[in-house]
């Protein structure tokens, strides 16, 4: 798949560049306009897979953490970004054949200033800081199915953000997708009073209600964002361009992660906290490096989602897990599925569909629109021949 992208991409980025060099238009940032064939969807129904299998076993491995002794907010944060540097490989794979492309100097976007990455990467970096803090909370003080549902609160504050900053229009499938989300968080708010009242008390679980939804919102604003600044800053189609917008926030937010736990002083008591861990100190490790591993694997779907199609699709297949993560849950966790759960949880998924019907229809007009113009570019050179 990777050699696939490879000469994929490549072409793309030659393409790209020879039609900058014929019309006056800024280059986005998705390959939409390229045409799809099997290798695409392999690629795509690949970067799915691993960001819904990535993320759903990163939630689950950061509940196993808690459950099983864990207590440290702060290295919870820092395994969702510690992990960067198994992307560094790919950093390395995927740089050098995107500066090798023979083309014009005057075709290639002009590089933004040092100081303009190390602004946006710092202020990205510390953007997750608090995102993935307030996700730990959530973990700490909520069950899992109820986690994970609430998380779908992020397709609506997706829709808002996307509105003002992407430009994204809504339509009543969107609307349709905001207002079932709001209501499925909503059901889960009010059965507050009838689920874990035996081990997190009411005004902790309200904490971990409100951490989850900020996360949420936190986390659309941040995916909004990144694809602004693809369009408006970065202005490069490459794969490697995607990797840094991963690897230096995270390094920074890892940064962010260090210093908290230095400062809170919970740097004490994970040595007493890896002793007590119920499953050992292996275990303790183990359960770490996964969560840390595992939210890799789902950056990675992540960003080959928002290279290969969009943020906003990208975003729509995070929220994916949460029907998933629910019914993990019962069976790993014993978390109870009742009534209002179970009705939340179809309430997502209605929310979900919703937003991906629309998708389908803004595609398919996309290539009705696009098969237009090309057979008008047809009917323009065959008269210009004639002449």
């Amino acid at each position: 798949i990777c050699t696939a992208f490879m000469e994929e991409a490549q072409t793309v980025e030659l393409q790209t560049r020879v039609v900058g060099q014929n019309q006056d238009e800024d280059i986005p940032f998705t390959n939409q306009s390229q045409p799809k064939h099997y290798k695409w969807w392999i690629r795509v129904i690949s970067y799915i897979l691993f960001l819904i299998s990535g993320q759903s076993a990163a939630i689950l491995l950061g509940r196993l953490y808690f459950d099983k002794g864990g207590n440290s907010k702060w290295m919870a944060t820092f395994v969702q970004s510690a992990g960067f540097p198994i992307l560094l490989p790919f950093l390395f794979y995927f740089s050098p054949f995107a500066k090798s492309v023979p083309v014009s100097v005057t075709s290639v976007p002009r590089r933004p200033k040092i100081s303009t990455l190390v602004f946006l990467y710092s202020a990205f970096g510390l953007l997750l800081t608090g995102d993935n803090l307030m996700y730990s909370y959530g973990l700490l003080y909520l069950p899992v199915s109820t986690y994970s549902l609430l998380c779908a609160t992020q397709l609506a504050f997706n829709a808002v953000f996307s509105f003002f900053l992407n430009s994204q229009k809504f339509s009543p499938f969107i609307l349709n997708s905001v207002i079932l989300l709001t209501i499925s968080a909503s059901l889960l708010a009010v059965n507050s009073d009838s689920e874990n009242a035996s081990t997190v008390s009411k005004g902790k679980y309200v904490i971990g209600f409100l951490c989850t939804v900020g996360a949420s919102a936190t986390y659309s604003l941040y995916l909004s964002l990144v694809q602004l600044s693809f369009e408006k800053v970065i202005k490069r189609e490459t794969f490697s361009a995607v990797l840094d917008m991963q690897i230096y926030p995270s390094f920074v937010a890892t940064c962010g992660c260090v210093v908290g736990l230095f400062a809170s002083g919970e740097w004490r008591s994970l040595s007493k906290e890896m002793k007590e861990y119920k499953e050992g100190k292996v275990s303790y490790m183990m359960t770490l490096i996964f969560t840390a591993v595992t939210w890799q694997v789902a950056s990675i779907g992540l960003l080959g989602l928002i290279f290969e199609v969009s943020s906003l699709f990208s975003n729509v297949i995070s929220t994916l897990t949460s029907p998933v993560v629910p019914i993990l849950a019962v069976i790993f966790f014993h978390d109870k599925m009742d009534g209002i759960k179970a009705m939340a949880m179809l309430l997502a998924i209605w929310g979900f569909l919703s937003y991906i019907y629309q998708q389908y229809l803004d595609d398919s007009k996309s290539k009705v629109k696009k098969k237009m113009k090309a057979n008008s570019n047809e009917a323009s050179l065959g008269l210009t021949g004639q002449v």
